[in-house]
């Protein structure tokens, strides 16, 4: 299953909107030895949210936010960008009706498609519904 940005953070953040439903979800995934897999970009993505200020006070370190970051890449299979999911992004990119900043939720799925995974968990299903003939979106 590919976790996306929202849901890591919301489950590192205590103060953050539905912290306690990532948490538990993310625990049950874990439970059920499920694999999690994530991106470069999502980490890159991850550091980008946990060190800008938000609607909530974000209580974590530049360390740890770092410390964060290890724990990620040592415990979640990283889906590797590269040709294929070049590829998969133009195609895409010619299927679906996007631009902008929506290009970056492209090519989280060109990379999910590449790599095999079809799962996402995200708390932003309504950016992602385009991509329902590619993927299915996990329900918390």
């Amino acid at each position: 299953m590919f976790i996306d940005t929202n849901v890591l953070v919301s489950a590192r953040i205590p103060r953050a909107p539905d912290h306690d439903i990532a948490r538990a979800r993310l625990e049950r995934v874990v439970q059920e030895l499920e694999p999690m897999r994530i991106s470069r970009q999502v980490v890159r993505e991850y550091l980008a949210v946990v060190t800008r200020p938000q609607t909530w006070e974000v209580s974590i370190s530049r360390q740890d936010a770092l410390d964060d970051v290890n724990r990620l890449i040592s415990n979640l299979e990283i889906l590797e960008d590269g040709p294929r999911v070049t590829e998969r992004l133009i195609a895409l990119f010619r299927d679906v009706a996007v631009g902008g900043r929506q290009i970056h939720d492209a090519n989280i799925v060109a990379t999910m498609l590449a790599h095999g995974e079809h799962r996402l968990l995200t708390f932003n299903a309504s950016d992602f519904r385009r991509y329902r003939d590619w993927i299915e979106l996990m329900s918390f």
